[in-house]
């Protein structure tokens, strides 16, 4: 449950994404997930908003998600947590990141400041007053941002069962490698504002380090709408204890239409 909504975030074409290429998000996007833990017990909610922004001088999109626990599981283990991204509206680079989170009393407050020309990033740990500088890879994203980039970056055309995509990622203090393998496609079922609808969608397998939270290397599995949009439709994980699922349960503002199977 600690792991609740960062799993969410986490998740969600290697090559920067081509400035004439049609996006496939838009200020005004937002999503809801209903999470579960171990398939009946309802375990809290999260949300994914895009909005425009200007930082600096730059003009950005700045997308805040929000993860919360509800029911019962609140009163013995409660979870709240923020996260933002400014990114650059052309390039999909990330300018700006912020993790603030409470989980079961575990906190965070982390703002880290990207500087892509120097492969530099900023952090400033609010919580302990502390703020470092440490190196990045080229081309690197945020935990937040590296989905929209992926979302406007990926060829789908060109993937074959099996391929996998590889990116970095910079998370807390650290550079992570990311890898996603492509599984292929599949009609799954989703229930959409009280609606029960068929969807068209991806199916990926991204890696994850096996231990204390994760079972092993590809205990998490995604599946994105196959569509322009490439909305998170269903995302299960396994975990070291029981298992954790977010199901897309709302959404507007998409730039392009939703597909359903009739």
């Amino acid at each position: 449950m600690k792991y609740l909504f960062t799993i969410l975030v986490f998740l969600v074409g290697l090559k920067a994404p081509n400035s004439q290429k049609e996006s496939a998000f838009q200020e005004g996007e937002w999503f809801k997930f209903k999470m579960s833990y171990s398939k009946f017990l309802k375990a809290g909610n999260a949300t994914l908003t895009v909005k425009e922004a200007n930082l600096k001088g730059k003009s950005v999109y700045h997308v805040v998600g929000k993860g919360w626990t509800t029911g019962a599981i609140k009163w013995f283990f409660k979870v709240k947590d923020r996260y933002e991204s400014y990114f650059d509206k052309e390039t999909g680079m990330p300018y700006k990141f912020i993790r603030k989170i409470d989980e079961g009393g575990h906190t965070k407050d982390i703002e880290i400041d990207f500087n892509h020309e120097e492969k530099k990033a900023i952090v400033n740990n609010k919580k302990h007053k502390k703020v470092k500088t440490y190196t990045t890879e080229q081309d690197v994203q945020d935990m937040v941002s590296m989905y929209y980039y992926l979302r406007n970056s990926i060829d789908v055309s060109s993937l074959k069962v099996g391929d996998e995509i590889k990116t970095t990622m910079f998370f807390d203090e650290e550079n992570y490698g990311f890898k996603l393998k492509y599984l292929g496609k599949e009609i799954v079922e989703v229930d959409i504002n009280g609606t029960d609808v068929k969807v068209e969608s991806l199916k990926f397998r991204p890696y994850v380090m096996a231990g204390r939270v994760f079972k092993e290397e590809e205990s998490l599995t995604l599946w994105v709408s196959d569509d322009k949009n490439k909305i998170p439709l269903i995302i299960k994980a396994d975990l070291a204890v029981g298992s954790l699922r977010a199901d897309l349960v709302a959404f507007k503002g998409l730039k392009h239409s939703f597909k359903t199977i009739h």
